[in-house]
């Protein structure tokens, strides 16, 4: 080992001990990719299996949200989520355990089952679109203070809030910017207006995984209660889902018709986060957008 991996190798024994209360026989010990803010590893003990992470950078709270997110999913008792051990700050690096799920081979109605079990989320309710607390979509801060309208949620939590960091931020210009304020007015007649929906939040295929059953599981949240067309369209992004996959979903909780004209509208929220993140090379997605309306 180099003396980083020794060091490292060090914190996660520091983990384990603090929720194990001793000091286990690690068994085996891999380093995995934890995201582009993260380190993760998978350490196996007598005790099972567990994938810890922590994070580089000062994005305080992060884990504790991501962990009461995993956890507002698995209360649902929809789709497989990995069980949270604990979550903490040692040596001033903040961290995550969670259980690790192993996967198996897909069956034949993944797909088929997935939107099943999405529509059967969705259709968990609350009076409010948002969540009692704010958590974060990739290393992003995300406001999810109630409001009572789910398109103006959508407009002044979501989108505004991109639009401006990225002008803050000089990742857009001024004229942009311009174009994201006329989109905003004329939004509440572009989409439909449904009733909150529990969502995953960043529901793309790097987040989606197999259980030890062969059925869906899903990892990294950054849930709310919000527009479910939303979480649909975030689908189709970086590959996209199975046709199967919609269909099912339809079958379980129809959705309004014109949806697929509607797709570009929603992902300019996760477009302009990657902006955000990464920088100009998806403004080009987000000018054709804006452009189209």
């Amino acid at each position: 080992m180099t003396f980083q991996t020794q060091e490292q190798y060090q914190f996660i024994e520091s983990i384990l001990f603090e929720n194990l209360g001793h000091h286990p026989e690690v068994l085996d010990f891999q380093f995995f990719y934890g995201g582009n803010f993260n380190l993760a590893v998978k350490v196996k003990v007598a005790e099972g299996d567990y994938f810890i992470k922590w994070n580089q950078g000062d994005h305080d709270g992060m884990f504790e949200s991501e962990a009461k997110s995993l956890q507002t999913l698995r209360d649902k008792d929809v789709l497989s989520i990995p069980e949270v051990i604990n979550y903490g700050k040692i040596l001033d690096k903040e961290y995550l355990m969670i259980e690790f799920l192993t996967a198996s081979y897909k069956q034949e109605n993944y797909w088929q089952d997935f939107g099943q079990k999405l529509a059967k989320l969705h259709t968990h309710t609350h009076h409010s679109h948002g969540l009692d607390f704010n958590n974060y979509i990739g290393a992003l801060r995300q406001n999810n203070e109630w409001m009572e309208d789910g398109v103006q949620f959508f407009i002044e939590k979501r989108l505004k809030v991109q639009a401006g960091l990225a002008l803050y931020d000089r990742k857009i210009s001024q004229e942009l910017y311009d174009k994201f304020q006329t989109l905003f007015e004329k939004i509440p007649n572009l989409i439909p207006n449904e009733k909150p929906a529990l969502l995953h939040g960043d529901l793309w295929s790097g987040n989606v995984m197999t259980d030890s059953k062969g059925l869906v599981a899903l990892v990294d949240p950054a849930c709310y209660y919000g527009l479910r067309e939303a979480e649909l369209a975030f689908t189709t992004m970086f590959g996209g889902f199975e046709p199967v996959f919609y269909e099912a979903y339809h079958e379980v909780y129809p959705i309004e018709n014109g949806f697929g004209d509607r797709i570009p509208l929603y992902n300019l929220y996760p477009l302009m986060v990657h902006v955000n993140l990464f920088g100009g090379g998806y403004l080009d997605a987000v000018e054709k957008i804006l452009k189209k309306y």
